[in-house]
């Protein structure tokens, strides 16, 4: 599947590398709206590597996580190899979560600590992480699911609509800039980062 994807025309697979923290938005373009820019200004602002799937908005293509195999990609099979840690970005919309930031992935002490982050950066949207409140399909548990594919994995983020700028909230949003909620989660991932990156440094055996 993911070949088939990654062969479309108007399919555009994207990779910056940079340090050994990630971020990814495998789900982005017109499919997951919104999720490739918010990983990317993230990923910039931080020096963090990217790896993207850009969709057209006509296409609408959706991959399981679980079916993005690097195998199938040796652009993302590079980009997995170079980082350690990552942090995916996806979009859902669900009844009863339209006001919910829902943190899953493996690396729960990663996924704490962002928590902490996001909620101080949103105090209107109720960010979840534990796993016991998050619906078992969007908790990003599965082993083969590239949130979970590198050495310390890492924390997949699943974005209502409003969030992400895409909410009849912004219908009347004429920008040139992100909305207010957008460019705050933006801001609250980038200091998450920051800090566990000074955190992980202090730990390390040449700073003691």
């Amino acid at each position: 599947m993911l070949a088939e994807l990654l062969a479309h025309p108007s399919v555009e697979e994207v990779c910056e590398l940079r340090g050994t923290f990630g971020f990814m938005a495998f789900h982005g373009g017109g499919l997951e709206e919104a999720t490739d820019i918010i990983a990317q200004h993230a990923a910039e602002a931080t020096g963090s590597s990217y790896y993207g799937i850009h969709q057209p908005a006509s296409l609408k293509w959706h991959v399981p996580s679980h079916r993005i195999d690097p195998q199938h990609s040796e652009t993302l099979s590079d980009f997995l190899n170079h980082v350690d840690t990552v942090i995916t970005i996806h979009g859902f919309g669900r009844q009863g979560f339209f006001t919910s930031l829902l943190l899953g992935g493996r690396n729960r002490g990663l996924a704490t600590h962002v928590a902490k982050h996001l909620r101080t950066a949103l105090p209107a949207y109720n960010v979840v992480d534990d796993l016991g409140r998050i619906p078992s399909d969007l908790a990003g548990q599965h082993m083969d699911n590239p949130v979970n594919r590198v050495r310390n994995y890492g924390v997949q983020i699943e974005l209502p609509p409003r969030v992400r700028g895409a909410s009849p909230l912004w219908w009347d949003w004429e920008g040139p800039h992100l909305t207010p909620h957008t460019q705050s989660l933006i801001d609250g991932l980038v200091r998450a980062v920051h800090t566990w990156n000074s955190s992980q440094r202090s730990t390390e055996p040449d700073a003691q």
